[in-house]
């Protein structure tokens, strides 16, 4: 069954890769289409935590947030699939980091850091374009899929464009085998975490949140400055990526304060325009009496 899957996955990227762009966002208009109104993928979900994230708003402004919630959704679903077949060129135009010398300052120290950021605008081509265009080594922590077929393709790709992937059950043995190396560790940071035996909480987006602890784990024991990247979409198919230093010596702070910073800074930039965010995700799914007692 897992390899019927991976067929049919192979199938629509060669799909994906033939749609020109001008063709591929009314595609991706008909999808959300479907998703929002036809299907109502995680409908409740979406609205649900919009109205808890903003309490002050109307139902017409969160419907409105919700619907563009749907396209941002289903645009970072193809564009996703098109980056196994976009060219370089490609990339370097429609994913521009806009101030790399930022990163290159701690490079040519031979400085290590951790790069942040949330599900926000297109992340998956942040991971590809940083390869391009920086020059320390991009080392992408992420969640291995299901499918081992599919797994391994996405890692053999991205490799082949310059990013590593390492799964975020061998965060410490990844940290570890690279830490003589100049590399950027990327952590998409913003989900909820598997079990809140770990977690960091904070307060964010109005509520109690759970907090993944491995961006303050490694930020802390190996002392690398936490870099916020901040993706922006300027136009649909169009981003910029800015690099912002957030925390330079991370191991002389108090427990939390680096989680503390990180998200703060991801709710500065998702109250700005909220509709580039993930609001499908069960977020808040984990509370406080779930926390396992010794």
């Amino acid at each position: 069954m897992q390899y019927l899957v991976y067929i049919i996955f192979l199938a629509s990227i060669y799909f994906i890769a033939i749609i020109p762009f001008w063709i591929l966002y009314p595609f991706s208009d008909f999808l959300s289409f479907l998703f929002y109104r036809v299907f109502k993928y995680r409908k409740s979900v979406v609205i649900q935590n919009l109205k808890k994230s903003f309490p002050e708003k109307s139902k017409k402004e969160i419907n409105s947030i919700a619907k563009k919630t749907y396209r941002n959704l289903t645009d970072i679903i193809v564009e996703s699939i098109k980056t196994f077949t976009i060219s370089t060129k490609q990339v370097k135009k429609r994913f521009k980091i806009i101030n790399p010398e930022i990163l290159d300052e701690y490079h040519k120290q031979g400085q290590s850091v951790i790069g942040v950021t949330g599900h926000y605008g297109n992340w998956e081509w942040g991971a590809l374009a940083g390869s391009l265009q920086i020059k320390h080594r991009a080392i992408a922590i992420y969640k291995p899929l299901s499918n081992k077929y599919i797994d391994n393709f996405v890692k053999r790709t991205r490799a082949e464009n310059g990013t590593l992937l390492k799964s975020i059950y061998k965060t410490s043995e990844t940290f570890e085998n690279f830490k003589n190396q100049t590399c950027i560790f990327l952590l998409v940071a913003d989900q909820s975490p598997s079990s809140t035996k770990k977690a960091i909480w904070v307060n964010f987006m109005n509520q109690d949140t759970a907090c993944l602890h491995g961006p303050e784990k490694y930020a802390k024991n190996y002392n690398y400055p936490l870099i916020y990247l901040d993706i922006q979409r300027i136009k649909r198919g169009y981003y910029q990526l800015t690099a912002e230093k957030l925390l330079e010596n991370p191991a002389t702070l108090e427990e939390g304060a680096v989680t503390k910073t990180y998200m703060n800074r991801l709710e500065e930039v998702i109250r700005k325009k909220p509709e580039d965010w993930l609001w499908s995700h069960k977020r808040w799914k984990r509370k406080r009496v779930d926390i396992p007692k010794d």
